[in-house]
Parts: structure tokens; sequence; C-alpha cells
């Protein structure tokens, strides 16, 4: 199927939701444990005790802790309301934020960073101006509080627009507002139907019917996932292998070892990699092993890289190359791993 469609529906009794781009599964969400805090979700959270040499505190959530790193000026024992950013590894706690931010679809409400913005990628300027004026419109002037107009309201009805960002700010300050104690969760992360509506773009089909996942294959790219190979077509393939330290991914070129063979397999595994590390939930340090080529060949696939990551959801910063030839990037941890997840059973 061309262009680019959504799939909402479960996996292994987990909610999930899948996005296709021409017949290739391009994002993959699904809910994790309901033990383990979700990206997004806000708690109450009492400053339990200093992490000397961290230069943070851990705080008490209402199952287990999380781990504040800006914490100057907290007390032990004082409560406060705070934003889990991501997953930790196994055994660590949770990373948290005393800045929350409220995301919607057309609107991300900034508390503590007063004034309006609209996404860079919204070029038009008369459009900017006109969601500026939204903006004023339904939230006053820009001394108390911050909004950033997403790129989805470019292309929205003004009204859609300005009941999202009334509903986010309302939500926002009630949050804010909190005046209760102990640890307590006051607003649960999105699940992935929700995640989907709100960061995905506009899809060309959209399928939410119960059981589409096994009428239009999704379960089949799912278990591609199972295998570390991932082929790129003619031009070779992947091995994608996660370990407790990195992400190490190595590039072949299968049976022809030429320069020339090398060159096109990188570059279509850069412009793989994405939508591999999406699907499969992958973060932290990442290591690619790209197959052998010239050094002069390294500039066309990092930018290959760059573009390739550039529209990627995920914050992923490319450290570059390593004295051994290796590329390294960065990836925020705010998917579980694929293989990290338990099946729910009934």
């Amino acid at each position: 199927m061309k262009g680019r469609s959504v799939h909402l529906d479960s996996w292994n009794g987990r909610l999930a939701a899948a996005m296709l781009v021409d017949g290739q599964l391009d994002d993959l969400l699904i809910a994790p444990p309901d033990d383990r805090p979700q990206p997004g979700a806000i708690y109450r959270a009492t400053v339990d005790r200093p992490l000397k040499g961290q230069g943070g505190v851990t705080v008490r959530l209402p199952h287990g802790r999380g781990f504040l790193k800006k914490a100057k000026g907290l007390a032990p024992g004082q409560d406060l309301v705070v934003q889990v950013t991501g997953y930790a590894e196994p055994g660590k706690a949770p990373p948290v934020t005393a800045r929350p931010l409220f995301k919607s679809r057309h609107v991300i409400v900034t508390p503590d960073a007063p004034g309006y913005n609209v996404s860079r990628s919204v070029r038009d300027d008369d459009r900017r101006d006109a969601l500026l004026a939204i903006a004023h419109e339904v939230a006053g002037p820009p001394d108390r509080i911050g909004l950033i107009l997403r790129s989805a309201a470019a292309e929205a009805d003004d009204g859609e627009i300005a009941e999202d960002i009334a509903a986010t700010l309302e939500l926002a300050e009630q949050l804010q507002t909190d005046s209760g104690t102990g640890p307590e969760l006051l607003f649960d992360g999105p699940d992935p139907h929700m995640l989907a509506w709100r960061d995905w773009p506009m899809p060309d089909a959209l399928f939410g019917e119960p059981g589409n996942f096994v009428d239009h294959g999704i379960l089949d790219h799912i278990d591609l996932l199972a295998s570390s190979h991932a082929e790129l077509g003619s031009h070779g393939w992947i091995s994608v292998e996660p370990t407790r330290a990195l992400v190490a991914v190595d590039v072949n070129t299968g049976g022809d070892s030429s320069l020339a063979a090398g060159l096109k397999t990188n570059i279509a595994a850069a412009r793989a990699l994405p939508a591999q590390l999406r699907c499969r939930g992958l973060g932290g340090q990442i290591t690619i092993d790209f197959a052998p080529c010239p050094k002069k060949d390294r500039r066309t696939i990092e930018q290959i890289l760059r573009a390739a990551f550039r529209t990627c959801p995920v914050d992923t910063v490319l450290a570059g190359w390593t004295p051994l030839g290796a590329f390294e990037l960065q990836r925020k941890r705010d998917r579980l791993p694929l293989h990290e997840l338990p099946e729910v059973h009934p």
C-alpha cells in the first residue's frame, strides 16, 4: 500500500500503534507494563535523599523512586510536581524533571518558560502570524506561561487549535497548583493510541478496528523485529544487537565486498536505521560499524544520517566518528525495548 497508514490495535495484550510508509513499518508504539512509570506521566513526588557525585536527588513516587538531576534548593521531605522524561535501564530510577511540559497535538505548554513561539517547520509567515494571534486570543499576554504551536497546527482548523490550547492550558494550571501531600500519580502518560494522534503526521488511511494488525500484516512486520537481522533490499543487511552497555549495529554488504558496494550499503543502512531503532524501542548509546569505504565517503554517510534522523521524533545526538572508524549516536530512552516487553496473560 502506497502512502502513510496508521493502525491502532493491540499486541500481546498491550495497546499498540503502528505506522506503515509505502508498506514498510516506519514506527511502532507499544504500551509498557503497568509497574513502569511512563514518559510524560506527572506525579506529586517527595524528595528523598541526595546522590553524592551525581548532582541530583532521588524522589519517592507512588511505586518506587525517580531521579531528579537538577535539585538545588530542595530539602528532604519536600513535595513537588515532577514529570517522567524517559525510561531507565533495569535496576535504575527513571529520570524526572521538576519543569513539566504539557504536550498535545497542536500545542506544547511550558509553564516555566513564558512566551509564544511557532515551530520552525511552519514556514509560511502569514500562517505563523495567524497561529500567534490564536494563542494571544485564547491565552492572553505571554507573560505568565509559554506556548509552542506545533507543526500539526499549520494545516489544522483554527477552532480546533483554540480548543486544544484551552484544554492544555487548563490541565497545566490544574496540575501546577496541586496542593496535595505525599507521592501520587496526577496525570498518566499517553498510551500508544494517544501518542499516535498527538505525534504522528496525518495519515492517508487510518485503521482502528480490532484485529487490523492481523488483517494488514502488522504482526508479520513485528515478528521480523525479533531477529537482529534486517534486510536492506538489494544493498546488503544490518545486524542490530542490543547489549547492556550499548546497541551495536553492524553493516554488511553480503557477497559483494567492493568499495562501491560498501558505499551503497552504508547509505541504505543510514536511511533505514531510524525506523529500525524506533520500532525496536532502542535508545542510549548506538555504535555503528559501517561497511569498509574510503574516508572521503564518510562525509556523505554522515550527511545522510543527519537527514534521516532530522525527522525522527526521538531525540538523537550524532556524536561522530570514533578513531577506529565506527560512528556513534546518543539516543533518548523514551521507549522500552521490544525484547523487554513481557506478554500480558488474561
